[in-house]
């Protein structure tokens, strides 16, 4: 028997859109380099050898974002026990938001989507390190 998916990608999307707002790049451009602020970059470790990634972004595969956000986890990151502005980024914008909804979900605050994504960043010029 075939199975009915009761919620698609827009609907997540949507519910995501929610909680989450979108950083525009010329706005995370000026903030990158800003202290106040963590770069979260959850795309595949391949994805990032490839292609970079933003200077100074903190990488956290998708699949483990939950296992370092939790503090009473073994692999949690201090990284995320900050009093900072969370700024997540894929390739394209939606992992991402995804990400950051999770990140909510669990108290993580504030949180950003990235718009675009990665690939927008590039196309903007955006500082990119190996």
């Amino acid at each position: 028997m075939p199975q009915t998916i009761t919620k698609g990608i827009k609907a997540l999307e949507e519910e995501a859109y929610r909680v989450v707002d979108d950083i525009s790049i010329a706005e995370a451009k000026a903030l990158f380099n800003d202290d106040n602020y963590v770069f979260v970059d959850v795309r595949e470790a391949e994805e990032r050898q490839t292609l970079g990634v933003i200077p100074g972004a903190f990488t956290c595969p998708r699949g483990m974002l939950e296992f370092l956000i939790d503090s009473a986890c073994p692999f949690h990151n201090k990284i995320f026990n900050q009093d900072k502005t969370y700024v997540f980024y894929c390739a394209r914008g939606l992992r991402s938001l995804y990400a950051a909804k999770t990140a909510a979900d669990m108290g993580l605050t504030p949180v950003k989507n990235l718009a675009g994504g990665f690939a927008e960043w590039v196309e903007s010029g955006g500082a990119v390190e190996s």
